[in-house]
């Protein structure tokens, strides 16, 4: 018997559900989608709705990586939103991934869930566990060098995607 045959039956199929997320680091406020693709299309539907939410009088600063998707040419950004996108290969000055790194951690590491619906509500309790304490959710996402953005003051709200 050789080494490949030696090795269990393995299931390499996944399922994966995806979190989109907009905060705003001094308040805590968020607009967050869980949804089952990464794509351009899945991208307008969030931004279409983060647009939606914000009041009239407010224009939101969403500070992304550069990731295909957030700066595909088919991408329909609202009026009320502008997208800034950070350096390549700079994951270390986005405010999000230190959201992203606590959510795994505190809640959703080391888990089995049997389907899409069973990953979607996981990631969806994990992150109303997390967005209830406002507090931990503004220490994880206020960046100094995002206190020096807020400061130019206005009508504009900065968020981290």
């Amino acid at each position: 018997m050789n080494a490949a045959s030696a090795r269990p039956a393995c299931d390499r199929r996944f399922t994966w559900a995806y979190v989109y997320s907009a905060i705003h680091p001094a308040t805590g406020d968020d607009f967050t989608l869980v949804m089952p693709t990464v794509s351009t299309e899945a991208m307008c539907i969030f931004l279409e709705g983060f647009g939606a939410s914000l009041p009239p009088d407010v224009h939101a600063v969403l500070v992304l990586e550069q990731a295909g998707w957030h700066g595909a040419k088919a991408l329909r950004i609202p009026t009320n939103i502008t997208l800034v996108p950070l350096p390549p290969c700079s994951p270390e000055l986005n405010p999000i991934e230190r959201v992203w790194l606590h959510l795994r951690d505190r809640y959703l590491s080391h888990r089995l869930l049997d389907d899409y619906n069973a990953i979607a509500d996981a990631c969806c309790a994990a992150w109303n566990a997390l967005t209830a304490d406002r507090e931990t959710l503004r220490s994880l996402s206020a960046f100094p060098w995002l206190q020096k953005v807020n400061s130019w003051g206005g009508r504009y709200h900065r968020f981290e995607s």
